[in-house]
This record gives C-alpha cells, sequence and structure tokens, in this order.
C-alpha cells in the first residue's frame, strides 16, 4: 500500500490535520466577509523536464539495506531516500547477472529482446535506449562507473567508466579520450566525478545522470575508513545456511557454495606473508587487487588483517566452525563495503541540498541484482529464487508528486527506461516492453497493473554453474523450469514457505495450480516475444 499525503501534510504532520481543517475553514470564511485571504495555498506543480539521478550499485542485497531489513547494517543515506520517497516492496529483475541487467534497464527490455543475454555477449550500441530518447528530447546525459557491456557507452554527452568489472583501490577510468589511472577508493571516486559533472554541466537543459557503482561486487574490499567497521562483528547463522536441497537438482548442482567455493584468499583475504593458504585464487587477489594498493594503503590494510590471518591460522578451523567463519568473515567485508556506499548515497543527496537541485530531481536508487547473504549457503546471485531475483529499489520524486511509503505491486527492471521517459514528458515506445511506475505513484492501487513477472536466465555453462531458467511470479506463487542440459519443474507457495525449500511440482494437489502457472507462463512468453515457448 502507498500512503500520500499533500505538501502543507508534509509541511505539518498529519498529527495537525484536524487543527488545520479547523483553520483553513476560519480562513475562506474570513475571505468571504472581505477578511484579506482570497485562498489557501495550491499544490506544487510537476515539473515538465525534471532532473534524473538514477544510482545504481552491483550485487546490493535488499538484506543489507536498512530500510528493507535492519538485522546487519544501519543505511541511513538510503534510509533518507527511502523516508522522503517512495520503497518499492516488490521490486525484481529480469535476468540476475550483471551485463544482461544493465541492457535491461537501459532499454526497457528482456534479455533476449535487447541482445544481451549474458555477460559474454556485447551490447549493440546502435539500439535505442532511454538515456538516447532523453537526450533527444533535450536532455544532458551522463554516465560515470561501471558500465560492463563491452561496447562503448552511447546516448551520453559525457561518459566515464570503469574497463570490466573495475577495481576497488585506484582504478582506472575509460572516457573518450582513453585510460586514466587515480589513486583513491573507487566508491569515493565515482561520486565525486558525479558532483564534478554536475557543477559543469549546462546549466540550461535539464540532466540525467547515471552513477554505477562498482560495489558491493567480489571482492567486496571496504574503504581504509572503514576497515574496522564490523571487524569481529558475529552473525546470525542463516536458517537455510545448511541446506541439502533435496528435491532441487538444479539447486544441489551450483558452484557458489560459502563452504564449497568461497576462497580463502580471493574472496576472503587471508594472504598470509609466509604463503602457507594456497587457495585456486590466491595469485589473482595478490597479484589484483592487493597489488593495486600504494604503500600507505597496504600497510593500513596489512594492520587490520594481518592480525584476522594470524588468528585464523592459529585456530586451525575445520568443519561446521570453519563453515560459519567464512560466513562471518564474507560478511564483515561485505557490509564494510555497502557502508562506504551508504555514506557516498549521503554525500550525493547534501550536495542536491547544498545546490537547490533536491526539488526538482529525481533520484533513483537500485542494484543490478539481489545477492546470497549465505541464505541456502550461498553468496552470488543467478538463480530466480528470491534473494537473487529481488533487488531494492527507492525512488524520491520531485516537486509536485507529494507522496511517500511502500508500493507492493510487482515491478521490475524493465519497468525502469519507460517511467523515466514518461516523468520527462517523452512519448514511450510501442517495443518498451516495460511499464511505467507514474501510475502506481499517482493512483496507488486503482491503477491497472500486471499479476505476474516473467524471468529468465541463460549463462550456463559459465561460472557458478548455475542451470538456465526461466519462470513466471505472481504475489504468491512461482514456477520455474530448468532447462538446456536438464528438464526439471519447481513449484512454490511463497506464502507458505518463503525460503523456497519445499518443492512442489508433481504433487497430486498442486496439479491444477502447476497448470494454470505454466499457462500464465506461456502467455508472458507470448506477451514478450521470447523464443522459448514450452
Amino acid at each position: 500500500m502507498i500512503v500520500f499525503f499533500s505538501f502543507v501534510e508534509r509541511q505539518i504532520g498529519t498529527n495537525n490535520l484536524h487543527t488545520m481543517n479547523q483553520n483553513l475553514l476560519l480562513l475562506f470564511g474570513m475571505a468571504a466577509l472581505g477578511g484579506g485571504c482570497t485562498s489557501s495555498a495550491p499544490k506544487e506543480a510537476k515539473p515538465e523536464k525534471p532532473n534524473i539521478i538514477f544510482i545504481m550499485t552491483d550485487d546490493h542485497s535488499y538484506q543489507t539495506l536498512s530500510a528493507y531489513d535492519n538485522r546487519f547494517i544501519q543505511t541511513p543515506g538510503l534510509d533518507r531516500l527511502a523516508n522522503e520517497g517512495v520503497t518499492f516492496t516488490n521490486s525484481f529483475v529480469a535476468n540476475s547477472i550483471c551485463a544482461p541487467s544493465r541492457a535491461v534497464m537501459l532499454t526497457g527490455k528482456h534479455s533476449h529482446a535487447n541482445g544481451q543475454r549474458d555477460n559474454s555477449d556485447t551490447f549493440d550500441g546502435n539500439q535505442q535506449t532511454f538515456p538516447k530518447l532523453l537526450q533527444q528530447a533535450g536532455y544532458q546525459t551522463a554516465l560515470i562507473g561501471k558500465w560492463h557491456l563491452r561496447s562503448n557507452p552511447t546516448g551520453f554527452d559525457h561518459w566515464n567508466i570503469l574497463p570490466g568489472q573495475g577495481s576497488y583501490y585506484n582504478p582506472d577510468f575509460i572516457d573518450a579520450n582513453g585510460r586514466q589511472h587515480y589513486e583513491g577508493y573507487v566508491t569515493d571516486i565515482i561520486t565525486d566525478f558525479s558532483t564534478d559533472w554536475l557543477d559543469k554541466r549546462d546549466k540550461e537543459k535539464p540532466f540525467c545522470l547515471l552513477v554505477h557503482h562498482k560495489a558491493v561486487h567480489r571482492v567486496w574490499m571496504p574503504s581504509v575508513e572503514n576497515l574496522t567497521a564490523f571487524k569481529d562483528q558475529q552473525f546470525p547463522i542463516p536458517e537455510t545456511f545448511y541446506d541439502d536441497y533435496e528435491g532441487r537438482t538444479a539447486a544441489a548442482e551450483q558452484e557458489m557454495s560459502i563452504i564449497e567455493d568461497m576462497d580463502l584468499v580471493y574472496d576472503l583475504k587471508m594472504l598470509d606473508k609466509e604463503g602457507e593458504i594456497k587457495t585456486k585464487y590466491r595469485k589473482a587477489y595478490e597479484n589484483g587487487e592487493y597489488a593495486r594498493m600504494t604503500d600507505e594503503q597496504r600497510k593500513a590494510w596489512d594492520a587490520v588483517y594481518d592480525p584476522i590471518i594470524a588468528d585464523f591460522k592459529a585456530a586451525d578451523l575445520k568443519g561446521k566452525e570453519l563453515a560459519e567463519w567464512k560466513y562471518n568473515r564474507y560478511m564483515q567485508d561485505y557490509l564494510a563495503s555497502v557502508k562506504s556506499l551508504d555514506d557516498n548515497v549521503g554525500r550525493l543527496l547534501k550536495y542536491l541540498d547544498d545546490n537547490g537541485l533536491a526539488e526538482n530531481t529525481l533520484v533513483v536508487y537500485t542494484s543490478d541484482q539481489g545477492f546470497y547473504m549465505g541464505e541456502h549457503g550461498w553468496f552470488d546471485k543467478r538463480f530466480m529464487y528470491e534473494e537473487s531475483f529481488r533487488t531494492p529499489l527507492l525512488m524520491r520524486f520531485p516537486k509536485g508528486y507529494d507522496a511517500h511509503g511502500e508500493i507492493d505491486q510487482l515491478v521490475q527492471n524493465i519497468d525502469y527506461a519507460p517511467t523515466f521517459l514518461d516523468l520527462a514528458g517523452v512519448p514511450v515506445p510501442a517495443d518498451i516492453q516495460g511499464k511505467s511506475i507514474l501510475p502506481l505513484v499517482e493512483d496507488g492501487k486503482s491503477a491497472e497493473w500486471r499479476d505476474a513477472l516473467y524471468y529468465h536466465y541463460y549463462e550456463y555453462p559459465g561460472e557458478h554453474a548455475v542451470k538456465r531458467h526461466y519462470g513466471v511470479r505472481t504475489d504468491r506463487y512461482k514456477l520455474i523450469h530448468f532447462y538446456n542440459d536438464i528438464d526439471e519443474w519447481e513449484l512454490y507457495d511463497l506464502k507458505n514457505d518463503p525460503a523456497e525449500m519445499n518443492n512442489l511440482y508433481g504433487q497430486a494437489e498442486y496439479k491444477e495450480l502447476a497448470a494454470g502457472l505454466k499457462a500464465k507462463l506461456k502467455e508472458l512468453q507470448q506477451q514478450y516475444q521470447d523464443p522459448i515457448l514450452n
């Protein structure tokens, strides 16, 4: 449900509404008698071409954003957006992996329609995107941060991007003039570049700025300032951490287990000086992210991690103790990286305040997908299960859109492009597959909306070995088909089994439900013209 407040209500608070109404009646009476007050303050008009700031992070789980879930971390910068805007409680992606998710957002189309099915594809920059359409409508457009689509960005007046995944410390950036090296922490630098562009932009034009962070992508390296933010903190082990995947073949065959697949050095930073901890990806970390640090940064890093390494080696952990140590070590680095991200979102919001841009700018926060924080024993994403299928989505609207609260309808990242265009007064092309969410903001439950979502994941064989699959999700049920070198169906009742542990497919009492969901799945495949039809 979404809660709406008028401009006046937001100024005085709902507790004073009764008094306000009495005063308004008195004022209207005075006006009728020539008392000098002729009208109440009019509601602010919506700007015709508001600015747009689209902040997207990488692999930020909704479980680690306190507007959604406050078990692990407080995120005041992001919570400010939630408090001053709209929180989408049922926000999902179309394909839970980095490059395809970015292509979906740019085009408003599913992966099969925009051509970016997996990370190995190269994005066709000649195709229609929302930045191009905004640019044609008079917007100044910019992209700063992670791109990850192989081809150079198009549709932007200015772009400055990370090569590939980018680096946390002392990253390189690529712009139209070539590649340059910068000293510092990547999340800080992206914010610096963003505010610098805002300072230098053409002030006569509305703008659309994409601020796309590397964080919180693997290998979760906190800034020097936040190295000890969660040091030694212990976190509750997820109820499904020791999932045995009974009845779920595809879930059992992945390679994203914290216990089995999380590298002690590459992921958990156990780079001992003695070289005794030998792992598959030790050299990749030692010669990669760790080697990028300056002497001063490495000194600060080692001062924190060397004692952790020494304690780990002395403990000689095995079995369950090792598994839970790995989980907590992962959480500590991941959350410390989130803290830097949250700090920088707060810094960008303050810039908007200080420069008179807050009231005329839509600010959007999302991630390219969700992430596993130990649920089912996993890290990473890819599956259509809730933790990676869901993604955070916060929107703070410009003046005239006096709304805040929660929206619980099913929204998807195909909806971002048409929403931005709709807000800017730009006609939404008929071939865009998403829908503008503005009717949900303005009309709430009265708006006509979808009753199901479509998902399709393609990257197999590939990293983490998650099988190809597609599926449908309604407000209560989910049906998934794993295909290619496997033919398995899974059905979940999300109301009674939110952790998706009990596959109901094939049970006699759910035969009719499964048939109905298959029909809905086929309907969506036809609607979106996905060539896979079953």
